[in-house]
């Protein structure tokens, strides 16, 4: 009894010990639709072009910060510093702007090259400014302190504008927001009240939502009104 009640014991152990490894064996694989919610769950998202650009730009500002001579921290920087970063940047320009002799000063298309200098265009330096005065704001900067929302800075841009259109022969000119035309037109009123006389108790009286003299109730029945208006609007 004790060898069978053993031999019992053993096969039971053994089909405990099978019985995780037969359910690990019938379980499916997942599916490429399971594993690809995973993937997309724990990885986060990349960042965009203009949040990519304006990291970018952050960081070659700080690096210039750094290089200062003598150098200088973001607390200290001034609207005057922001343009001296922007002068800097001209030297890594590709835009040809025509100097006050070159024979082709205000010409769009030049028929030939010349030696004039390759500097920044406003329109790149207008957008580069905007990507750092968000990103100021971001890195925990108040706006009122923001070196470049300066004064400084937004005539040094309409100084470059004006100077680079006149020698490129570019007009920069502002889009002008077309305000939008209403027109309302009325298409029909229609009133139409009708009152009714009624005789209680041999007084006679008429109104509208009033009362006769003795009290009885009212004296007269309002119609309907109705008021049909239809309004249009074109832009």
């Amino acid at each position: 009894m004790d060898s069978a009640s053993g031999g019992g014991a053993a096969q039971n152990q053994n089909s405990i010990n099978e019985g995780p490894s037969s359910a690990t064996a019938s379980a499916p694989p997942p599916t490429a639709s399971q594993q690809g919610a995973g993937e997309s769950s724990s990885s986060p998202a990349p960042p965009s072009r203009y949040e990519s650009q304006k990291r970018r730009d952050w960081n070659t500002f700080l690096q210039y910060l750094k290089n200062h001579k003598p150098p200088l921290t973001l607390a200290r920087c001034s609207g005057a510093h922001v343009i001296e970063f922007l002068k800097y940047l001209d030297q890594f320009g590709k835009t040809k702007v025509h100097i006050t002799g070159c024979p082709y000063f205000g010409h769009p298309n030049p028929p030939a090259p010349c030696s004039c200098p390759l500097k920044q265009a406003w329109g790149s330096l207008d957008a580069l400014i905007g990507r750092l005065r968000a990103a100021y704001e971001e890195n925990g900067g108040r706006p009122e302190s923001n070196p470049f929302g300066a004064t400084a800075v937004r005539i040094y841009l309409r100084e470059v504008r004006e100077g680079q259109a006149k020698a490129r022969g570019i007009p920069y000119e502002k889009k002008k927001r077309k305000r939008p035309t209403v027109t309302t037109t009325v298409i029909g009123v229609n009133v139409s009240v009708a009152s009714t006389q009624a005789v209680d108790g041999g007084a006679v009286s008429a109104g509208v939502g009033g009362e006769d003299d003795s009290g009885g109730g009212s004296a007269a029945n309002v119609g309907t009104a109705t008021a049909v208006a239809a309004t249009t609007t074109s832009v």
